[in-house]
């Protein structure tokens, strides 16, 4: 691949791999799923902006997080089509990032959308 030194060439490349990562990748497409979701509930619950801003990071930290796990199970097969040690450490350590963003994720989320959901069911 010829390197270009446009600008507007280097969002053109981060797109085709965003893309590509979304159509390949059904992770990707979970996370992204669950991004709506997310999203459509702090709107819905009216959640304060630094709520939604803490939302919105976890959420680009675990999508980034999966996009560099994509990256690093295509440099791994590409450097070595065969099994190796190296190579399953490198991808496992990468989908454990993931994991721990995740997890991360999800106990943020449990924190943030307790009490605004408890108050909405009329458990509160």
């Amino acid at each position: 691949m010829k390197p270009s030194h446009r600008w507007s060439s280097s969002f053109r490349y981060a797109w085709e791999g965003i893309a590509t990562s979304f159509r390949t990748q059904r992770h990707v497409r979970f996370h992204c799923v669950a991004a709506v979701i997310v999203i459509a509930a702090a709107i819905a619950l009216s959640l304060p902006a630094r709520d939604v801003a803490l939302l919105l990071l976890v959420i680009a930290l675990v999508i980034s997080l999966e996009l560099v796990n994509t990256a690093i199970e295509a440099v791994v097969d590409l450097a070595a089509p065969e099994w190796h040690r190296l190579g399953k450490i490198a991808k496992d350590a990468a989908a454990g990032a993931v994991l721990v963003a995740a997890v991360v994720a999800v106990v943020i989320g449990i924190l943030i959308f307790y009490q605004p959901l408890m108050r909405w069911l009329g458990l509160l």
